[in-house]
């Protein structure tokens, strides 16, 4: 491919070249152990999670409100503490409806949600799990948390049931997805094939097809999120009595796959730039891709979850009690609020989505506004 520059590789390794080098050789590995083409996602999987070399397992700082901090991007627990105090009020409703006092983050970044929630929550929590596939940031969310004792355990493994709270922000949309890409007569599963050094996308035909039957107009290449949707089945299988809640920035599958989205969702992160090239500069950049709420919506009713909510980050936050706890706010707090709330940052583009099993109660934070209608 080609080489990030000895800054990226510096900013991702700590010594140039080094992780950059050993992810690239991996990667090259795994295309050869394919017969030369290796399927995105499981490329997606190693750029992101390869130990020791993956974006997420490198040790680079990637949370930060501004690139000065060598941050690649902020997410809503860092821009401010009254996202983790708003949805705290939904949290609390939850364990109380379901009789439980344990907490289980998935993915819980730099320990910032957790931190905002326990301190908001105090006692109504005994037990904070957390499960990261990131070594890198479970030592940094361990010493955030330090002072919290015992009341925090981080698992190596999912427990064979929990009742409880299972919360999810900005998870779903890092895990692999599927590219597929239409030539106008027929689909293909793109992957990552190499030419001469550099890694190239190579399509195969494939039987996969996009969940809706739209117009897609010939050159389109979109996203399935067979991962994500495998992901929440998990959860419900493990969550005996209790509600999931996952944030995220996606659409239901009716605005996903409008056909005039034909570039499709995948994005890049770094120094708070975007980009949409996943090819180079491979572990030094974050891949995503937005969610298909309605995929998500659907794995965890077929796995006996109730949808008892969804809607957009802003309304959620309002119903919540956001705007009540702004009394004191200094400008500069209210202008990071004004970040999750305004429909061209954050407000829309997210959304947040609720399941529940064995509990029956009005969840506050869809009390107005909610569009599970519309999944």
């Amino acid at each position: 491919m080609v080489r990030a520059s000895d800054e990226a590789s510096r900013d991702a390794a700590g010594q140039p070249g080094s992780v950059a080098s050993a992810l690239e050789a991996l990667v090259r590995e795994a295309i050869a152990g394919q017969g030369g083409w290796l399927a995105f996602d499981r490329f997606m999987a190693l750029a992101l999670y390869a130990p020791g070399l993956g974006y997420y397992a490198s040790g680079r700082q990637l949370f930060g409100a501004m690139p000065s901090t060598g941050s690649d991007f902020v997410t809503a627990p860092e821009m401010s503490p009254l996202f983790g105090r708003a949805l705290a009020a939904q949290v609390a409703q939850a364990l109380a409806a379901s009789g439980s006092t344990r907490v289980m983050e998935f993915g819980a970044g730099s320990g910032a949600l957790a931190a905002s929630l326990l301190a908001e929550l105090g006692e109504a929590v005994s037990e904070y799990l957390i499960v990261d596939l990131s070594g890198t940031l479970r030592q940094r969310q361990q010493a955030r948390l330090a002072a919290l004792g015992s009341r925090v355990r981080w698992l190596d493994a999912l427990p064979g049931s929990f009742d409880g709270v299972v919360l999810g922000n900005e998870v779903l949309d890092a895990m692999p997805v599927q590219l597929l890409h239409f030539d106008g007569g027929q689909w293909f599963e793109r992957g990552v094939a190499l030419a001469g050094e550099r890694f190239v996308f190579a399509d195969r035909p494939t039987a996969l097809r996009p969940p809706v039957d739209a117009a897609f107009v010939p050159g389109t290449v979109t996203e399935i999120h067979p991962q994500a949707e495998a992901f929440v089945r998990t959860v419900a299988g493990l969550l005996t009595r209790g509600v999931a809640i996952f944030i995220d920035y996606g659409f239901p599958e009716a605005e996903y796959y409008l056909p005039q989205r034909h570039g499709g969702t995948l994005m890049c992160h770094r120094a708070h730039r975007a980009d949409a090239d996943p090819l180079v500069e491979v572990g030094a950049k974050d891949i995503t891709a937005h969610v298909d709420f309605t995929g998500i919506a659907l794995a965890g009713q077929d796995a006996g979850l109730e949808v008892i909510g969804y809607t957009s980050q802003a309304r959620f936050l309002l119903n919540c009690g956001l705007l009540a706890m702004l009394d004191g706010a200094t400008p500069a707090q209210r202008a990071m609020v004004q970040k999750l709330v305004n429909e061209h940052e954050m407000g829309e583009l997210f959304k947040v989505i609720a399941f529940a099993r064995g509990v029956a109660f009005e969840p506050l934070g869809f009390a107005q506004g909610d569009r599970t209608h519309r999944l």
